[in-house]
């Protein structure tokens, strides 16, 4: 019943009762994946519980985790049941080539940026395209990633995404911002979070971890994501 009083019945809770069960499904789902960091998962739980009791969004039966602080060498996304509160995924994702060579370093909502975005996303439909099979992806926190969709930020898969290429040449491929994993597994990537699933894009600076980058070079204390701290206004979609 934690992920139906976290999620389903959010809208119902006080924000601090809400708050304490989404605490407690990120250390379940925590367990679940021991090689991620246990606070980019919190902070992913903390957004999509708040995005459900103040947005009025779907809860979500996925929720995808990407941290870029980590190295794109590294597997770096994780992908969850949130009903079974398991592990489904651990996999590799690229970066925006604006954001950094191995490590990305900044994040941009700016169209032609080349940069990836921060925050709390929702998926909505797929489509073919340039990339093939690929997921749309909605932003939900204005001025970070709202401008998703307008920049084709999207979940596709490429070759470029290979760990052996990584090995050979210190870094795998970089997108134009897209969140691309390999083309072995996107199509169960996509079937696991189309229609309504969310993800969240974590980062940490490792070399001044009170700070955050923002799109327009400023800094922050706390997080780049309003969401993860419910800070923004009780909306309806």
């Amino acid at each position: 019943m934690l992920l139906c009083a976290s999620f389903s019945h959010a809208a119902t809770l006080s924000e601090t009762l809400a708050e304490t069960l989404a605490e407690t499904l990120a250390e379940t789902l925590a367990a679940s994946a021991p090689d991620a960091d246990p606070e980019a998962i919190a902070q992913a739980v903390r957004a999509s519980a708040c995005a459900v009791l103040k947005l009025g969004a779907k809860p979500p039966k996925r929720l995808a985790v990407v941290d870029y602080s980590r190295a794109s060498v590294d597997r770096r996304l994780w992908i969850f049941d949130l009903h079974a509160k398991r592990l489904l995924f651990s996999e590799y994702v690229a970066h925006g080539r604006g954001s950094g060579d191995n490590f990305a370093r900044a994040f941009s909502n700016l169209e032609g940026s080349l940069q990836s975005s921060l925050g709390l996303f929702v998926t909505a439909e797929t489509y073919l395209g340039a990339h093939g099979r690929s997921l749309r992806l909605d932003g939900l926190e204005p001025g970070i990633n709202d401008q998703a969709r307008a920049r084709a930020i999207v979940l596709h898969g490429a070759d470029y995404v290979n760990p052996r290429l990584g090995k050979m040449q210190g870094r795998i491929g970089r997108s134009h911002g897209c969140p691309a994993v390999r083309q072995e597994v996107v199509d169960q990537v996509i079937d696991s979070l189309k229609g309504g699933q969310m993800l969240y894009a974590y980062y940490l600076d490792r070399d001044d971890p009170g700070a955050k980058t923002l799109p327009f070079g400023g800094k922050v204390g706390a997080s780049q994501s309003a969401l993860m701290r419910c800070e923004i206004p009780d909306s309806r979609f």
